[in-house]
This record gives C-alpha cells, sequence and structure tokens, in this order.
C-alpha cells in the first residue's frame, strides 16, 4: 500500500498531520496534575461534538466494540430483554455481544440496505405493557451498507409507548461527520471511536451516558471490570485513570475536537454529504446502484455499491489495493462480493474524493466491467464545481 495515497474505507480514516503530531507527544505522568489539562478538554470536547450539555463521558483504551460493551455491562443484568433490529454487520455483532452475555435479545430481521424497522419498534412497544425490555439498540449508521437510520424517530416511538427503556446507539461511523443530537433525541447511551469522524488512530473507545443511563448503573449485575464506569468516574474526579490510559491519543482527542469544533459542526456536516453527494453522483454515472434502498438512508460516510450479479466485488477491493496503493472496503456478511465500499469520512476533501472515484473506475475497467472512464468523475466534478461556494465557505 502507498501511504501517499489517502484511503478510502470506512474506518480508520486519513489522519491529519497536527493530529498526528498531537498524538507524538513525550511520556506524561498520568498521575500528575498535567495529565489533567489533557483529560478535562478531551471529554469536554466530545460533549461538545454530541451536542450534549450533561451527558458523562468516559474514554477507554479500547474500539467502538469495547464501547458496544460498556454500555451493556453497565446498565444491564443477565436474562434483561433488548429489542434490536438486524439490518447489516454491525448490528448483527451488538446483537451477538448481547447473547454471548445472557441478554435476552428480541431481534426484528430487517433486509440490509433499509434503515431501522421504526414502526416495528414502535408496536413492539406498545405491546410491551409490562416493560420488560429493558434497552433498545439503535445503529445510526449501517457501516456495513452505507445505510443510516433516523434516531429521533426510534426516541418518538420509545415516547410514544410511554416506555422507559433505555436507548443504545451505535454512532461508532457517523458521530463527527453526521448530525448526531444527544440531547435533542434523549439518547441515553452514545458509542464511537477515534478512528473514525474523530480522525484518529485506533485506540478509544469513546462512550456517553445519560443521567438515566448512569442510574442504571447502580442495579446492573453483568460482571465488568475493565469497563465499569463508576471506576472510570472515581478516577476523573482526581483527573486521573483507574489504570494506565492512552495519553497520547487522550491528547489527540482534545487537537480533533477541537478541529471539528473549530470548523463548526454544521460545516463538517455539510461537507461530508456534499462529499458524498459527488460520490453518489459518480456511482449513478457508472450505471450502478446503491446498497441502501432509497435517498433517505443514504449514508453520509460510507457507500456501499453494488457489482452486477456473476461479479465478485471484493475484486475490485484487492486490485485497487495492488495495482494502485488504494484501500476501499470490502462487503461484509451477507452482501460480502455483493459491494465494494466507498469512506468518505474524516479527513477528507472533494479533491481528494476524486482520486478514489477515479481509482474505483481503473479498476472496474481493469476487471472487464463496462464502465467509461471518467464518467464518474464527471460527474461528481460536475457536482462539486456547482457546490465549490460552498466548499470554500467551508475551509474558510
Amino acid at each position: 500500500m502507498n501511504f501517499q495515497n489517502p484511503v478510502f474505507i470506512p474506518g480508520p480514516t486519513n489522519i491529519p498531520e497536527s493530529l498526528r503530531k498531537a498524538c507524538d507527544i513525550p511520556t506524561v505522568d498520568h498521575r500528575s496534575p498535567q495529565f489533567g489539562d489533557i483529560l478535562h478538554p478531551a471529554r469536554d470536547g466530545v460533549r461538545q461534538v454530541l451536542k450534549s450539555t450533561s451527558a458523562e463521558i468516559f474514554i477507554f483504551p479500547s474500539t467502538g466494540t469495547g464501547g458496544w460493551e460498556a454500555a451493556l455491562t453497565n446498565t444491564l443484568s443477565a436474562g434483561d430483554k433488548i429489542l434490536a433490529a438486524r439490518n447489516g454487520m454491525f448490528s448483527h455483532r451488538w446483537i451477538d455481544m448481547c447473547n454471548r452475555h445472557g441478554l435476552n435479545v428480541e431481534v426484528v430481521e430487517t433486509p440490509w440496505g433499509e434503515g431501522l424497522p421504526v414502526d416495528r419498534y414502535a408496536d413492539i412497544l406498545k405491546a410491551d405493557t409490562e416493560h420488560h425490555i429493558k434497552a433498545v439498540l439503535a445503529t445510526h449508521n449501517e457501516t456495513a451498507t452505507g445505510v443510516k437510520s433516523d434516531i429521533a424517530a426510534v426516541r418518538k416511538a420509545l415516547d410514544g409507548a410511554n416506555h422507559p427503556a433505555l436507548l443504545f446507539v451505535d454512532g461508532v461511523s457517523s458521530i463527527g461527520s453526521m448530525d448526531f443530537r444527544f440531547d435533542e433525541w434523549d439518547v441515553d447511551i452514545a458509542v464511537t471511536g477515534s478512528q473514525k469522524g474523530f480522525m484518529l488512530p485506533v485506540g478509544l473507545a469513546i462512550v456517553g451516558f445519560s443521567e438515566k443511563a448512569i442510574a442504571a448503573t447502580r442495579f446492573a449485575r453483568l460482571p465488568r471490570t475493565f469497563f465499569d464506569v463508576q471506576d472510570m468516574a472515581k478516577g476523573y474526579a482526581d483527573s486521573a485513570y483507574p489504570y494506565t490510559p492512552s495519553v497520547g491519543l487522550l491528547n489527540g482527542l482534545s487537537q480533533a475536537c477541537r478541529m471539528l469544533l473549530g470548523e463548526g459542526l454544521e460545516n463538517v456536516f455539510a461537507r461530508h454529504h456534499r462529499i458524498a453527494e459527488g460520490v453518489r453522483a459518480a456511482v449513478s454515472a457508472w450505471g450502478l446502484t446503491l446498497c441502501a434502498v432509497s435517498p433517505d438512508v443514504y449514508s453520509d460516510t460510507v457507500s456501499a455499491i453494488r457489482t452486477p450479479d456473476g461479479f465478485d466485488a471484493t475484486a475490485i477491493v484487492a486490485h485497487a489495493a495492488k495495482n494502485y496503493g488504494v484501500a476501499f472496503g470490502g462487503g461484509l456478511g451477507q452482501v460480502a462480493g455483493k459491494v465494494f465500499r466507498i469512506g468518505h469520512l474524516g479527513s477528507l476533501t472533494d479533491v481528494m474524493t476524486l482520486s478514489g472515484i477515479a481509482t474505483a473506475e481503473m479498476c472496474m475497467a481493469d476487471l472487464g466491467l463496462d464502465i467509461t472512464l471518467g464518467s464518474g468523475v464527471a460527474a461528481a466534478q460536475e457536482f462539486y464545481r456547482a457546490n465549490a461556494t460552498i466548499a470554500r465557505k467551508d475551509a474558510a
């Protein structure tokens, strides 16, 4: 792989040079007052990115998967009932984790390519008059299929049923890149990681807890040690951790939040939408379709692109890596071999994206697909040219 080329996978994402330098610091005594000057700005910055004034932010040396586990183990007990939909690989993995922890999951099977089945959620929650369901899982952005779901509608379903279940949201590939409203959507736990919208190396699980979720930790009986938020909160009160933290990554996270907030969150979201629209214009020009079934569920951070029946989409990913030194994402689970994925999140621009679109075109042409070189690039160029004023405003 050529390290000079940007990556077009849905995470880890490209790392800005300033963030690489922010992570590369001398050893800091994590039990000294100096550590607090790194820890607290990072937590405050994340809270602002989540659009919250009150969320308790916990940052573990882990990944988004560790964040999922922190959400479950800190608030639930064995045998608790969970409501979840399986509409992609990452919702599937969260369901699998619930099963491994002895939770009772009611799974709503949903076609891959569709968003969360909010109407089914609403019906199930209304029927649960005795409130056996303790938590509802919602994947905001399904990374495997390039599908976003309406979290506000899930909250409306809960409220419409007057149901007290906790709302857990997987925002791993959305937070920091797509609009996320922790307070407005009344989210109880939001989970993300350092390597996506925050543009950092892998290594941090970033989790926001509501006051209601914090209260649930007092009664939860699932075993937890490393991911115990009560231990973490005690450490934070003394500007410390209950164990050795990833100091360099925390320093990078603080700087990443400053970058995002400095650009302006609405500008960040608009940039991702604009870049994604250019990719979608290219896909249409190629005569291909997205895995996402309709525009209302199109993701602004990753596009899963269907290839013709009988063609192994994984070949595009392998060919790009071997021949052009460029990374795309392969299909996962039910869509393995049927789609390839272009990640367009994090540190990315229109111009960088055009290089990825051009590379995808070369690969598809090399492999015999009926693709006219330059067609997708031209379609994306036309879109970006028409929106260049917006791009300049974002950059300013």
